[in-house]
């Protein structure tokens, strides 16, 4: 008995889970940008709808820097007089932002090449590489960059300009 009561409540929560996605599409529907949101491979409908619900309209913002401080992934150093310390996220913000965009560069390490390569190259790199942690901070700061020029600009998604951001260092045998 208690095993029924158990799935009648997951099949009404599953229910209302997918009437809440229905209108989550319907509304995303309604925004013009959020398709060229969901066009980049690992964004999908739960990611461009949080991102465009908790950060509103971006074109109020000058540069992508404020919402980076919005969703508290501004860097800060924790040092006092001559100690100097280590930098880390200031976390001041609105924590579901950050949580969305968190989860968003996890997917986006994992399903999309472009985000895939610059995770492999931030965790590898010869010259200050960063834990995996810190490069899934760093591409939420990058995602939030990206769609930052998807809203403002109209521009669509180019990976190559994404790629072209990395700085490589050219090899002994090349030179």
């Amino acid at each position: 008995m208690e095993l029924q009561f158990l799935l009648d409540d997951y099949e009404n929560r599953q229910k209302q889970y997918d009437e809440v996605m229905a209108m989550v599409a319907r509304l995303l529907e309604e925004i013009p940008e959020a398709a060229r949101l969901m066009q980049i491979r690992g964004v999908g409908a739960v990611t461009a709808a949080g991102f465009l619900a908790e950060a509103g309209d971006v074109r109020r913002f000058q540069s992508p820097r404020q919402i980076q401080k919005l969703a508290g992934l501004a860097i800060r150093e924790n040092s006092s007089g001559k100690h100097k310390g280590q930098t880390a996220i200031s976390r001041r913000g609105r924590a579901r932002l950050r949580t969305i965009l968190f989860c968003a560069s996890i997917a986006l390490a994992a399903k999309n090449p472009e985000f895939k390569a610059i995770h492999h190259y931030y965790t590898t790199r010869d010259r200050n590489p960063l834990k995996k942690k810190q490069s899934i901070v760093a591409l939420s700061c990058k995602l939030i960059r990206v769609f930052y020029a998807i809203l403002t600009k109209g521009v669509a998604y180019d990976p190559e300009k994404l790629l072209g951001d990395i700085k490589r260092q050219p090899s002994i045998a090349a030179a």
